[in-house]
């Protein structure tokens, strides 16, 4: 059965950014002869499947690097994410607002959050589905969620409407997620839609704390990238090398290893 003209198009449009690299939208709308709305829809659905990573006018290949969902990472480093999201449940102050990013180490975080007892009168925003559904029922916690456009394999609101909530909202901590973290480049995302509402979150926060597990220090697997703060906290867990570690406090980034649960 022969393919669906859209489906061939969309085929042949990864196949072009993995051999050619950058494809732009003006070049696949000439080469496909069809419309740059056409392209930015095909480019956003191949987004949203992990096949392209977007870039100003265009997309990359991420054929070496495919992008987790967020299922698929529920089931890596279970134990040092728990690890991780104990520490960080420990540093949020009754009464505080706090900013979870989306991710499973974050959705960590929520389960640890609601099963506090002394965490009350708690303000938490997050674009994440998973921390929203960890936090809904519960007590004495005001759980604020970012609109925007869902990306399915994040399983988060991004865009335009979830900046804009951001900028009217400040945060005392932001816990952040990542798809990999470098102690020169910092947050490593597949989207720059990703990176830019981290990066306007991470702004609006007192307390920047990035959450990573050992095998995401220093990895450079996408070419979006969240610039960071002048002050924030890489925090991960007993199973991160020396040398990993060190990279981040040589260029001043306070660095938290989480103790392992008992």
């Amino acid at each position: 059965m022969a393919k669906h003209p859209a489906q061939a198009r969309r085929d042949e449009i990864v196949r072009l950014a993995t051999t050619t690299g950058l494809a732009s939208v003006e070049q696949l709308s000439d080469e496909f002869d069809v419309t740059a709305s056409t392209i930015r829809r095909d480019l956003a659905k191949l987004t949203a499947q992990g096949k392209l990573a977007r870039t100003y006018g265009g997309a990359m290949s991420l054929a070496h690097h495919p992008e987790a969902s967020l299922r698929q990472r529920l089931g890596e480093a279970h134990v040092a994410k728990r690890d991780i999201a104990r520490w960080a449940a420990a540093q949020i102050e009754p009464g505080e607002t706090v900013l979870l990013d989306a991710g499973s180490t974050t959705g960590a975080l929520a389960d640890e959050i609601t099963a506090s007892e002394a965490l009350t009168e708690l303000t938490v925003v997050t674009a994440g589905i998973s921390a929203m559904g960890a936090l809904s029922d519960s007590p004495g916690i005001d759980v604020i969620g970012l609109g925007g456009r869902l990306r399915p394999l994040s399983q988060a609101f991004v865009g335009p409407l979830a900046e804009s909530a951001v900028q009217r909202l400040s945060f005392d901590r932001a816990f952040m997620g990542a798809d990999s973290v470098h102690a020169e480049r910092g947050i490593c995302e597949a989207d720059l839609e990703q990176t830019r509402l981290k990066e306007l979150m991470m702004s609006r926060a007192d307390h920047t704390y990035v959450l990573a597990h050992a095998a995401k220090l220093g990895q450079s697997p996408f070419h979006a990238w969240a610039v960071m703060p002048a002050r924030w906290t890489l925090v991960t867990d007993a199973s991160a090398t020396p040398d990993a570690l060190q990279a981040f406090r040589d260029n001043g980034v306070e660095v938290v290893v989480a103790p392992r649960r008992d």
